[in-house]
C-alpha cells in the first residue's frame, strides 16, 4: 500500500452503520477494532435498526452482543439452593425456531473444545442445566456461561448458513466482542472456529452454485483475537476460495466524530495506534492525561517485551540508559497501574505524574523507534520534553 491510508469521517454511528451496511467495498466481511468505550455495541444496533427500519421492522442482521447476553439470566435457586439453571427469555426473535432447530448436538460440538461440563434444554421451560461427572444442576462460573451462550450463537450461526427458514430474513450477520471473561487459550480456540464460520458466511452459494453470501461485519477491542481473526480469515485455505475482507481501525474522535482507518497491511496496528494516542494525550499543549493511561502504556510495553520473546516489562526498562531512570519507571509503571490506577474513570493525573508519565512515554518510544501512525488527519505534536523531576517527586494521585 502506497503512501497514507485514506481516513474516513462519519458524523454520527448512524452514518457509520449505514456506510458498513450498503458499501463493503467489494468484501463481503469487514473486521473492525476499536477500544472499549468507543460505541462498537451501539453501532451494532443502528446497523440492525437500519435494516429494521428499511424492512417494515422485520429484522435483516443477526447479530451478537452485549444485548445478546441479557437473554439469558442465571437462576441460583436462593430458597433450595438447588435447582439452578439459566432462564431464556422465549421473547426475543434471537430464539425463533429453536425449538425446532436440534441444535443440541451442534452446541455440545463446540462446547467440548473450550469447556468440561454437559448441559441439557428443557424447551418447554426454556432453560437449560448444566451438569458434571455426576453432579446435576450444578452452578457454571461467569466465563462458562459465556461461553455455552457463544456456542449457542454459534450453532444457531450454523442454521442460518444453511437456509432454514427461521432465519432466511437475515442477510448479514454482525458479531461485537463474543469473548468476555474468557481466558487467552479459550480467545484463541474461539477466533479460529469463528474465523471458520465466517469464512463459510462470506463464500456461501445458493443450492444451485450461485454466490449467495451473507454480509458479515466484526468487532472486537481484545487484541489477541483480533490478530488471530486478521490471520485466520487472511490465510489461503486449500480447497476454499479466498475471502475478500476488509480490516479497520475504528476511533471515536472529539466531537463526537468516528474515522475508519483501513489496517490490511499492518495487523498490529492497534498496538502502535494506542501508543498514537498517547501521544496526544501526553501532549502538554492540547492533550489530558488520566490515571488510566499508566494502564495503556503497561499494557504496550507488556506486548512489545512479548514480542521480543520476554516476560515482562522489565525487558523494555533494562533497555534503557539511566539505571536510575529504570528504577524509577519499574516503581511508577507497577503502583500506577495498580490498584485504584486500574479503574479506567476519567481521573486526571497529578501535574508530577504528568511530567513522569512523558518522561517514560517519550524514553520509551525513541528507544525502540515506533512509526506511529496517524489517527486523525490532523495529529497532535509528539510529546514535548519534560523536564527531569527528582525520583522522589512521583506522586500518587
Amino acid at each position: 500500500m502506497s503512501g497514507k491510508p485514506k481516513i474516513n469521517k462519519y458524523a454520527n454511528l448512524k452514518t457509520l452503520a449505514k456506510k458498513l451496511r450498503d458499501d463493503h467495498g467489494g468484501a463481503e466481511l469487514i473486521l473492525l477494532y476499536a477500544y472499549n468505550r468507543t460505541g462498537k455495541t451501539r453501532l451494532s444496533m443502528e446497523f440492525k435498526d437500519i435494516g429494521k427500519r428499511k424492512n417494515n421492522g422485520t429484522a435483516d442482521t443477526l447479530y451478537f452482543n452485549a444485548y445478546t447476553e441479557d437473554l439469558f439470566t442465571w437462576e441460583n435457586d436462593l430458597e433450595g439452593d438447588t435447582a439452578r439453571y439459566l432462564q431464556l427469555n422465549p421473547d426475543s426473535t434471537f430464539f425463533n425456531g429453536l425449538k425446532d432447530l436440534a441444535l443440541d448436538e451442534t452446541i455440545a460440538g463446540y462446547l467440548s473444545r473450550y469447556a468440561d461440563f454437559d448441559f441439557d434444554i428443557d424447551y418447554g421451560a426454556w432453560k437449560v442445566s448444566f451438569r458434571k461427572d455426576d453432579e446435576e444442576n450444578i452452578k457454571i462460573s461467569r466465563g462458562e456461561e459465556n461461553i455455552f451462550i457463544w456456542c449457542l450463537f454459534m450453532a444457531i450461526c450454523e442454521r442460518m448458513l444453511d437456509g432454514h427458514v427461521s432465519y432466511q430474513s437475515n442477510k448479514y450477520l454482525y458479531i461485537d466482542d463474543p469473548i468476555s471473561s474468557l481466558d487467552d487459550n479459550n480467545a484463541i480456540s474461539v477466533a479460529c472456529d469463528l474465523a471458520k464460520l465466517l469464512r463459510r458466511a462470506a463464500s456461501r452459494t445458493d443450492q444451485t452454485g450461485a454466490p449467495a453470501p451473507i454480509k458479515v461485519v466484526f468487532s472486537s477491542h481484545h487484541a489477541l483475537f483480533f490478530n488471530v481473526m486478521c490471520n485466520e480469515i487472511g490465510r489461503s485455505k486449500e480447497g476454499e476460495p479466498r475471502v475478500t475482507h476488509k480490516r479497520y481501525f475504528l476511533h471515536r474522535a472529539d466531537g463526537g466524530v468516528y474515522t475508519l482507518r483501513a489496517t490490511e497491511d499492518t495487523p498490529f496496528f492497534h498496538h502502535v495506534a494506542t501508543l498514537a494516542e498517547l501521544q496526544r494525550a501526553a501532549d502538554p499543549n492540547t492533550g489530558k492525561l488520566y490515571t488510566f493511561h499508566f494502564n495503556a502504556l503497561r499494557s504496550i510495553m507488556e506486548k512489545t517485551a512479548s514480542f521480543f520473546g520476554h516476560a515482562d516489562i522489565s525487558f523494555c526498562l533494562k533497555a534503557l540508559d539511566n539505571e536510575e531512570d529504570r528504577a524509577l519507571y519499574n516503581r511508577a509503571l507497577n503502583l500506577l497501574s495498580r490498584g485504584k490506577y486500574a479503574i479506567h474513570e476519567p481521573t486526571e493525573m497529578g501535574e508530577d505524574n504528568k511530567e513522569l508519565f512523558r518522561r517514560i512515554l517519550r524514553d520509551f518510544t525513541t528507544k525502540f523507534q515506533f512509526a506511529l501512525p496517524d489517527i486523525l488527519e490532523n495529529p497532535a505534536a509528539a510529546v514535548a520534553p519534560a523536564p527531569n523531576p527528582a525520583p522522589a517527586a512521583m506522586a500518587t494521585t
